[in-house]
């Protein structure tokens, strides 16, 4: 399937019934796909006139604890990032996936990774932060969609799916779970339902006493902490005691790496990679050991190198080295190993 066919098909299989977006190149075919899919499952689609509207409806169906998906590129996440400051202040679980695309500004439609900074540090005003997973695959996309719903639940918090614009076009096999019947879901207790024999639920991120205010953010935090604690994913591969090189890199961009270090492999360069899952909570420790083993360090991505501050941030001391393509160019493997070589070759001094 193609990558935004199978994120929509997540969501369904997710239990999720109702999404609300606007369409936005390269990420336009998962409203299409649900539009066609929802009415199979007694699921609604709503093309909202914006992306401003499509959040707040978001938000509102979010409130009734019923599963809920928007999905975007770029320019239209930045509209939403005032609502998504509003779900995240109520409490409310949702799922938000962004299939960036290339700027600033509109840019163009091409792939990139150049939204890392808004996912991971500047996702809307006040004090929140999100959940966000960065799949590498067509299937990893649909299992972090259902994984996604799931820890939007656990946290009752917005979780986001960070995928670059290949993510969305490409086509890959993908193997779906069984269907999940939404009225199997364990019932939500803070949910606006009716009000029916008890007593409301008042869901709201206005509080204008400054002390309860005070206390909703030290609650969040400890929200966050233990999303920190507990959700950090990541991958490790070709690590070795004696690394010439570590390189950094997520999303697709780290395929392209693992093809460059197998090439480089047979030539006898020791190269690993270390592939953050989950850019927030970003895993620093794990990280660090593994830096620890490398001589040199480098990030590899579709951006002019927005998650360098992350390695620095895992390795303090180190210098780490960027290599990088913007305006939705994709490097080749023998570009990225010609990097590579350049760098070890050279004992740093690229």
């Amino acid at each position: 399937m193609k990558g935004n066919e199978a994120i929509g098909e997540a969501a369904v299989r997710a239990g999720c019934r109702f999404f609300f977006g606007y369409p936005i190149t390269p990420q336009s075919e998962v409203p299409e796909y649900l539009a066609k899919r929802f009415p199979e499952v007694g699921g609604l689609y709503l093309q909202a006139e914006s992306e401003v509207a499509a959040v707040n409806m978001l938000y509102g169906a979010g409130c009734t604890g019923t599963r809920v998906l928007t999905t975007s590129s770029s320019p239209g996440i930045s509209l939403m990032s005032e609502g998504m400051s509003y779900i995240a202040a109520t409490e409310i679980p949702v799922v938000f996936v962004n299939i960036v695309r290339a700027g600033p500004g509109l840019g163009g439609i091409l792939p990139s990774q150049g939204d890392y900074w808004q996912a991971t540090r500047g996702m809307g005003h006040g004090d929140f932060r999100i959940l966000v997973l960065a799949p590498a695959s067509v299937q990893e996309a649909a299992d972090f969609v259902r994984l996604a719903f799931d820890l939007a639940d656990k946290y009752t918090n917005p979780v986001m799916v960070l995928g670059d614009g290949i993510i969305g076009q490409m086509m890959e096999p993908v193997d779906f779970p069984e269907m999940i019947d939404p009225k199997s879901f364990p019932e939500k207790p803070w949910a606006v339902t009716g009000c029916k024999g008890r007593e409301p639920n008042i869901l709201t991120s206005l509080f204008l006493d400054p002390l309860v205010l005070e206390q909703v953010n030290v609650r969040l935090k400890k929200k966050y902490d233990r999303m920190e604690a507990e959700e950090k994913r990541w991958e490790e591969y070709n690590i070795s005691d004696d690394m010439q090189l570590l390189v950094f890199a997520y999303g697709t961009v780290s395929r392209i790496v693992k093809t460059a270090i197998d090439d480089l492999a047979a030539k006898g360069y020791k190269i690993g990679l270390f592939r953050p899952i989950t850019v927030y909570p970003y895993a620093y420790e794990a990280a660090g050991k593994v830096a620890a083993k490398a001589k040199l360090l480098m990030s590899v991505e579709l951006s002019t190198g927005q998650m360098v501050d992350d390695v620095k941030l895992s390795a303090p001391g180190r210098e780490v080295h960027f290599f990088g393509r913007q305006g939705g160019i994709i490097p080749t493997p023998e570009e990225v190993g010609n990097e590579f070589v350049k760098l070890i070759d050279s004992g740093g001094k690229k």
